[in-house]
């Protein structure tokens, strides 16, 4: 009979150095800043060997919170409206989770766009604002 896997669930702070040193590499890989896992353990300080024991066993892992925003768009089909929105988005510190822009009917597209709102450096209202200031944008709704 198999024995059951446990999990655990630290803070970061607790956590072995190692664990963290692994985590940066498996970063360094995802976003090719390594091109492969000697690389990526070198870039990090760590052995190879310790980044292969604990790589499929240590994982980051992000708890859900109500600072995600889902937005409704109506934009104009025209050329860089879209971009806009995303860099408004950008410069007021939103990070953007998912966009999803559905064929154009009418000459306007609807598009919805999830951020988390955690690192903003505005309220929402100001945001909303802002982004219904932009050229090409009919209509914003925040669905949840």
């Amino acid at each position: 009979m198999m024995k059951e896997k446990r999990y655990f669930l630290i803070e970061e702070d607790v956590a072995p150095e190692i664990f963290q040193k692994v985590l940066q590499a498996k970063r360094y890989l995802a976003t090719g800043k390594a091109q492969n896992s000697s690389q990526a353990a070198q870039m990090s300080d760590l052995s190879r060997s310790a980044f292969y024991k604990y790589k499929d066993k240590v994982m980051e892992y992000r708890m859900a919170d109500n600072a995600v925003v889902t937005l409704y768009f109506s934009l104009e089909d025209t050329p860089g409206v879209l971009s806009s929105v995303m860099n408004h988005l950008y410069e007021c510190g939103a990070n953007i989770v998912t966009v999803n822009q559905n064929i154009p009917s009418d000459g306007v597209a609807p598009v919805t766009i999830s951020i988390r709102t955690s690192e903003m450096n505005m309220e929402e209202e100001v945001l909303l604002e802002r982004l219904r200031a932009c050229r090409g944008v009919v209509r914003i709704s925040r669905i949840s």
